[in-house]
């Protein structure tokens, strides 16, 4: 049952594309355009996983489609290559190829920069086509006569000439496509694809290698480009010149939002909509090139009402009443899991160095300018292992940017950082959290769309995997100690009972709540936490205070925040920060004593208490 449950859409997909010849042709469906649609669907598959689950939307997509269907179409047509599917893979590595080669080039840029560059790239691509490689590619003319398959089964040949008749070749190549594809996102890259998506940044900070998941995810899209671009020769019994198109890349995005991204299977109803209107516009009313003006206002009118797609808005449907269910029935134990104390349940610091003895953290000098302006300087600051150590002062004192120096977010200026040991000044986010060393942000930096659950694994699987790991076929639920160190960090910061819901959904105390789960996921041994009672109720910050004790427990810890009261009950040791430089360190009695602190932090309170 389990089994098949997992491969629930599988067989879905198998079974419409087994009913598709039987019941689309009474309907008036032509075989062509049939085989066309499961083409650019194979072509949305790709992009679906480039564009809908990991957030880069590219306008160069047809740069590979006509190098996999170039490379395939020459081998068959001009270099005399006998065996039509052995071509149609060698167009689509090479088009993968081709696509990690940009991918390096494009994702030096982020945004609206990395598109652009991709439509740079499409436009060099289409005129290299066009004049340098005319004589390999036919320029204008394209590369006529390319073969259809067959296939010998040793009894028999199997013939896919045209029509229906090629019809299961090219449904073959979909569903072979859309498994790989169910794979990958179900898969550990998948779920950091996902979150890269929501916040690049955070997915870093929590100890992913950002960069190499996007170029591999560029470059699973140049692979499916380039074999459905290999598909399109065989299909037209030419290779035309327009796969290198802008229209190309242009027509693939509209199907995509039209059927719904970050569902896989948008891009094929896209194309169905798109290819079937774009028929009937054309054939029964014969309105000639106007159809693109029809086809242009359905475009409008769908996105501005169904914006997750067609697809996608069906989906959502069935995602909410899932969600309520799966809350409803872990209510009542969540509920008493919060009420247990949160230190009944620990957490080990899996990134300790039992065989180190030193301070956990030493900075030295540490100083950063930007320009003219310093905004620390020559900062000395250290802390021992299972300290819980606070930071306070004034807004502009230069925390946050102190913090961030840690954390290696920002490089200093001057000055060194030494963690358990290591010199890690210069290093990146990442490496320094794979190493231990991670921190809750002051503004909550999480994965909207994605759920409590979903957040808290994405933190985890960087401490199981490391910073980058290509298991694309490997089920998520599979991994070893995921599911049980998951929900022993929703339960540390009580968030069971929460943990379908999206994080949108969620109210602010529980979602400063889960930003610090973040950090606390990857079970480091020294946790930054940036104001973590900020904007809080009374009894919000209550319920986090303790909370803050039973994580203390066995870690060690720095804190900043505003509210000192709170402060000075969780820390053993104080330091105050003034104008970039440390004012003072001491406990917290000696730290409300200090007359210096009393007169540029705590405005002579005890003098006016004693009054």
């Amino acid at each position: 049952m389990n089994l098949l449950l997992r491969l629930r859409w599988h067989l879905l997909a198998l079974v419409l594309l087994v009913a598709a010849p039987f019941v689309l042709p009474p309907l008036g469906a032509a075989p062509n355009t049939v085989n066309r649609i499961l083409v650019w669907g194979l072509f949305g598959l790709g992009f679906d996983i480039l564009f809908g689950y990991t957030g880069l939307l590219s306008f160069g997509q047809s740069a590979f489609y006509g190098t996999g269907g170039f490379v395939a179409a020459y081998l068959l047509t001009r270099a005399g290559f006998p065996h039509v599917i052995t071509a149609l893979v060698i167009g689509m590595v090479v088009a993968a190829f081709v696509g990690w080669l940009v991918g390096m080039l494009a994702m030096r840029r982020t945004g609206i920069y990395f598109a652009m560059i991709t439509v740079a790239i499409a436009e060099i691509f289409f005129f290299v086509e066009f004049n340098p490689l005319s004589d390999w590619t036919g320029g204008e003319n394209g590369l006529p006569g390319v073969p259809t398959p067959m296939v010998n089964l040793g009894f028999t040949t199997l013939h896919f000439s045209s029509g229906w008749s090629l019809y299961p070749f090219l449904a073959f190549c979909y569903f072979v496509g859309l498994a790989l594809a169910l794979r990958i996102v179900h898969s550990p890259v998948g779920a950091i694809l996902a979150a890269i998506r929501e916040n690049p940044m955070r997915a870093a900070a929590v100890g992913h290698n950002v960069h190499g998941y996007k170029l591999t995810a560029f470059v699973i899209a140049a692979a499916y480009a380039g074999l459905a671009g290999g598909l399109l020769g065989v299909l037209q019994g030419f290779m035309p010149p327009d796969a290198f198109m802008f229209d190309t890349s242009g027509q693939l995005i509209i199907q995509t939002a039209i059927g719904g991204r970050g569902t896989l299977v948008g891009p094929l109803v896209g194309a169905a909509l798109w290819l079937f209107l774009q028929d009937f516009l054309q054939g029964t009313l014969q309105l000639g090139a106007a159809w693109k003006l029809v086809l242009g206002l359905v475009f409008v009118v769908l996105v501005s009402f169904l914006r997750q797609g067609i697809v996608g808005a069906v989906r959502g449907l069935f995602v909410r009443g899932a969600a309520r269910a799966a809350d409803d029935a872990v209510q009542a134990p969540a509920a008493a899991a919060a009420a247990t104390p949160a230190a009944s349940q620990p957490m080990a610091t899996h990134h300790a160095n039992a065989s180190y003895t030193g301070p956990v953290l030493k900075a030295s000098g540490l100083t950063k300018r930007y320009g003219g302006v310093v905004a620390n300087q020559e900062i000395d600051f250290s802390v021992d292992a299972g300290e819980l150590r606070g930071i306070i002062g004034p807004n502009g004192a230069g925390k946050s940017t102190f913090f961030k120096m840690l954390t290696c977010e920002v490089a200093p200026s001057a000055g060194s950082i030494v963690f358990e040991g290591q010199d890690i000044t210069g290093r990146d986010v990442t490496a320094v959290c794979q190493l231990g060393l991670t921190k809750s942000y002051q503004v909550n930096q999480l994965f909207n769309r994605l759920t409590v659950r979903q957040n808290v694994e994405i933190a985890v699987l960087a401490d199981l995997r490391g910073r980058f790991r290509l298991d694309m076929f490997r089920r998520l639920d599979t991994l070893p100690g995921l599911a049980e160190r998951v929900e022993r960090t929703l339960g540390l910061v009580r968030l069971q009972g929460r943990a379908s819901a999206p994080v949108a959904e969620l109210a602010y105390g529980e979602k400063r709540r889960l930003e610090i789960g973040l950090a606390l996921a990857s079970s480091p041994s020294l946790l930054l936490l940036d104001e973590p009672l900020a904007g809080m109720s009374p009894s919000e910050r209550t319920e986090t205070v303790q909370l803050l004790k039973a994580i203390a427990q066995g870690r060690t810890m720095v804190v900043i925040d505003h509210d000192m009261d709170a402060l000075f009950e969780l820390a053993g040791r104080i330091t105050v920060l003034q104008e970039g430089r440390v004012l003072v360190e001491g406990t917290p009695a000696e730290i409300k004593s200090n007359p210096q602190v009393q007169e540029a932090y705590l405005g002579g309170v005890h003098e006016e208490g004693a009054a």
